[in-house]
């Protein structure tokens, strides 16, 4: 099973790159919203990358997330994956996802292999994400950076495919009726923009149910 989930995860990922023109992911906003993220890409949004780590585990292929720190001033506490801003010094959107994710959580960028990318995700705090697909298969020890990372944990690739596991929610936003993903996994609650890149990811992939 997990051999063949991941010779589909790569097929299906087959011919995406970084390259301009990238493509932008849906977020089924209303028309309001979505001309008002329209107009922020028009003023230049900031770029930033994620990288989102499979990693290759006995039981399966497993995706790597965080908990953010509640120190942090945006998004403390959310769960997301390994990621930020993309710095003038970052090449490509892929190092960008590479060197954050060894400061966030340690995984050294050689150990990831680069099958991927994802739909770019606009946010509403003014970020255009590239999210960045990696296999890892030699994790060392995960060593957290404190002051940006409360908690690492896992989540079964299989799992996040599952259309089944999404559910559709309405967040009441500056007038706005704005629906969003929401993701649960044990005591851990998936939401916002690393619930819609995991959304996309399933719609990407497909469900391996089907």
């Amino acid at each position: 099973m997990s051999r063949e989930l991941e010779q589909r995860l790569r097929q299906r990922l087959a011919g995406t790159s970084e390259a301009a023109p990238r493509p932008l992911a849906t977020l089924e906003l209303p028309l309001r919203a979505e001309k008002l993220i329209r107009a922020a890409m028009l003023r230049a949004m900031k770029p930033a990358s994620v990288l989102i780590p499979v990693l290759r585990r006995p039981v399966g292929l497993q995706l790597l997330l965080t908990r953010r720190s509640e120190h942090l001033r945006a998004h403390k506490g959310q769960i997301s994956f390994p990621g930020g801003r993309r710095e003038e010094t970052d090449p490509s959107a892929a190092a960008a996802a590479l060197r954050e994710a060894e400061e966030e959580v340690g995984i050294p960028p050689r150990e990831v292999e680069v099958i991927g990318y994802l739909d770019d995700y606009p946010t509403l705090t003014g970020f255009l994400v590239t999210p960045v697909i990696g296999l890892v298969s030699n994790l060392p020890s995960i060593r957290p950076c404190a002051r940006e990372v409360a908690e690492v944990f896992e989540m079964p690739l299989a799992f996040a495919l599952r259309n089944s596991n999404f559910e559709r929610k309405i967040l009441r936003k500056g007038g706005l009726n704005v629906p969003f993903f929401e993701l649960n996994h044990g005591r851990h609650r998936i939401w916002g923009a690393t619930a819609g890149m995991l959304w996309n990811l399933a719609q990407t992939v497909g469900d391996p149910d089907d």
